[in-house]
């Protein structure tokens, strides 16, 4: 029997690992792009007088683009490959970049923000898939958990060494240093990615075939359950990470931006460490949902208390354990690859990759929005704004709960 990592006759030079290490480097730059906000929030509404509806606008704006070019992307990558389907995207990316380091106006910054949301689109989804076709089922959760922290090191990047760059320069530098890192990832997997070949004889889709395959997913009952919860648990973790924390401690507490940047580094050091862990600790397919349900309703949790406006110190901590707790996450890719045929794998995670950054996109509209309209009437925008998230994820919970389980899932405990 073959190693569960173990090269297939068509693997590329290195193995399956250097393959996926390369796309890797894409999804990096995602995660490093969609959590500028946090850092580049008060220096951007002071430059552009942006209020902080539009500064939640300008955070979604990537995620609208992400999420609602997934399915897009895979079908994509169904029919022309992994590569080829990152190499035509990632240019947007980097044209993105350049737009919003040159924008003078908000229109321009958002317009820039949704081509990177589109060059992007493809950068998580093409490694998700990569590890399906050629790596050992087993071995699944695991690997995809250390691709999750890998890729994740991009929020570093986005942390106290972004905050140093605003300080000593501008944040239109931040942007022209992260166009040029993901003109670099491009030209690394052009020339270096190598993609296994498709099965002989390995039927191809036309268009329609492909389309009509996500219409029936999404007729399938046990989708809605799943879209349900996806739309709520990244989406915390990002409206916590992306674009609320520098915000919440340089206006609740007075911190100065490099203090909120160490603050950034050291959570996202947490989410990443808890990433493989979770994978680490996957109890499998009997147990995993009850894991998941319990984990989001402790997320609800510790926004409710971060709401309460408790003290720096104790916010700080609370923003931690989040962080902690936001690597049961890496269980939901499993959770969709056990629920789907092999056949529609890839659209099956276009599709819960989509509801995730869709839902990113429209917590961080709707909670720039509460504060827009707090601010207006004198309170804390803070408050409201951890609070909704909250609801949110009970909200997510109880979908995940009460709609359809999967026919090959035991029901969640109810």
């Amino acid at each position: 029997m073959t190693a569960p990592d173990a090269p297939s006759p068509h693997a590329p030079a290195g193995g399956h690992w250097a393959a996926l290490l390369l796309l890797t480097t894409g999804f990096a730059m995602s995660q490093a792009f969609r959590t500028i906000a946090a850092i580049m929030a008060l220096p951007l509404q002071a430059d552009l007088h942006l209020s902080p509806q539009q500064l939640g606008t300008f955070a979604a704006a990537y995620h609208f683009a992400f999420g609602g070019l997934q399915l897009v992307m895979g079908i994509g990558i169904d029919m022309h490959g992994l590569k080829r389907t990152v190499l035509a995207a990632t240019p947007l990316m980097v044209l993105g970049a350049v737009m919003s380091a040159l924008a003078g106006s908000f229109t321009w910054l958002v317009i820039g923000q949704v081509l990177i949301g589109i060059g992007c689109a493809p950068a998580f989804l093409v490694c998700t898939i990569y590890i399906a076709r050629h790596f050992a089922p087993a071995r699944y959760t695991m690997v995809s958990s250390i691709i999750l922290a890998v890729g994740g090191l991009g929020m570093l990047v986005t942390g106290t060494p972004l905050a140093w760059l605003i300080e000593v320069s501008s944040w239109r530098m931040g942007f022209w240093v992260l166009a040029a890192c993901a003109a670099l990832s491009w030209g690394a997997i052009a020339l270096w990615m190598h993609e296994p070949p498709p099965a002989a004889g390995a039927p191809r889709e036309s268009l329609r075939q492909a389309v009509a395959t996500i219409g029936a997913l999404l007729r399938v009952p046990h989708t809605a359950g799943i879209m349900a919860l996806a739309l709520v648990t990244y989406a915390s973790f990002v409206a916590l990470r992306g674009l609320w924390l520098g915000p919440a401690m340089m206006q609740r507490y007075g911190w100065s931006l490099v203090q909120a940047g160490n603050l950034a580094v050291a959570v996202s050091v947490v989410a990443l460490a808890s990433l493989p862990l979770f994978g680490r600790l996957d109890p499998g397919p009997r147990r995993r949902r009850a894991w998941m349900l319990g984990c989001t309703l402790t997320s609800a949790a510790l926004f409710a208390a971060m709401a309460l406006h408790i003290g720096a110190w104790a916010e700080v901590a609370l923003m931690g354990l989040v962080c902690a707790v936001s690597g049961y996450g890496t269980l939901q890719y499993p959770d969709v690859k056990d629920a789907y045929e092999p056949a529609v794998i890839g659209r099956a995670m276009a599709l819960f990759t989509m509801a995730l950054f869709m839902g990113v996109a429209l917590m961080q509209w709707a909670t720039g929005a509460l504060a827009s309209i707090a601010q207006a009437q004198g309170i804390d925008p803070f408050g409201p704004v951890f609070g909704s998230i909250a609801v949110l994820l009970v909200l997510g919970a109880f979908g995940f709960w009460w709609l359809p389980q999967p026919p090959t899932h035991p029901p969640a405990q109810r």
